[in-house]
């Protein structure tokens, strides 16, 4: 199942993408759960899935503007320095624990919605990402149980503001609304089993900046889970955002950083396609 956040002439809702377009559950179960977040924290994605299951789509992809994945998402974590060629291209060591850092929810829009290069900086760069959705929270998850705390996945774009980073990872993270998520969570019923048969690519205007698979990551999704549940209790609809590979702007020589008039897509094949305009901050 692929189930989404968006808005319909004027109303948020979320559905399930089916072939023709999309099933609004939003319509048929919002009494009990009016949001994504709800499904989510009530362990109902199952009720979603049989409200959708036979039906037709009641409006087109084209015809809602979509929001970020989970519009009131819990944490966002993001690991850093997680693909080994990433590692290589900033001249770094390989880490020996996973890296991680927090970006607000300020920061995020949703599928097809503008990336705003800010005016403080030029230095806007992009980073195509997988996402891990969690469904069930816990602390100190064991690795081999990984897969009963994940909802699914979901594409992600990390966009990072690299002047402003140098000051700190915060800071270069965090810039209101520079970063995307979406547009569907993906069931792992639905996604590709092994992580190497999971391709990442970014395209910056239709060329190809990055392009790797999740089997690369240096640390993978059953050891960060385990590893950052040491730290932090996830809960239902907390995103992690696993890391980024080799090809990022401000490491090509010269650098290509974002700017206006420009279009970054993430893909992950079997998951979906993360599309933004980049405009510049009025």
């Amino acid at each position: 199942m692929r189930i989404g956040s968006y808005i319909h002439e004027g109303n948020r809702s979320y559905g399930v993408a089916v072939e023709d377009g999309i099933v609004d559950i939003g319509r048929r179960l919002g009494d009990s759960y009016p949001d994504l977040l709800s499904i989510l924290s009530s362990y109902a994605l199952d009720e979603a899935y049989d409200a959708a299951a036979g039906q037709s789509a009641d409006f087109g992809f084209n015809d809602v503007t979509y929001l970020p994945l989970i519009p009131t998402p819990g944490i966002i974590y993001c690991a850093g320095i997680n693909y080994m060629d990433h590692v290589i291209e900033t001249g770094r060591n390989k880490p020996k624990y996973p890296v991680g850092f927090e970006k607000i929810p300020q920061a995020i829009v949703g599928h097809d919605q503008p990336l705003v290069k800010p005016k403080v900086s030029d230095a806007f760069d992009f980073e195509a990402e997988l996402a891990v959705v969690i469904g069930r929270g816990g602390r100190h998850i064991p690795m081999e149980n990984w897969r009963d705390h994940v909802a699914g996945y979901t594409c992600f774009m990390d966009g990072s503001i690299r002047d402003f980073q140098k000051r700190s990872v915060d800071q270069g993270k965090n810039f209101n609304r520079s970063s995307s998520c979406g547009p569907w969570l993906t069931t792992l019923d639905e996604a590709p089993e092994k992580f190497e048969d999971i391709k990442l690519t970014g395209r910056l205007n239709g060329d190809v900046m990055q392009q790797s698979d999740v089997g690369q990551l240096v640390f993978s999704i059953p050891e960060m889970i385990a590893y950052f549940s040491q730290i932090w209790e996830f809960a239902p609809g907390d995103i992690i955002a696993t890391g980024t590979p080799s090809g990022v702007g401000v490491r090509r020589d010269p650098p290509v950083f974002m700017k206006e008039g420009d279009v970054f897509e993430v893909e992950l094949s079997g998951i979906g396609v993360l599309r933004n305009p980049v405009i510049n901050e009025r």
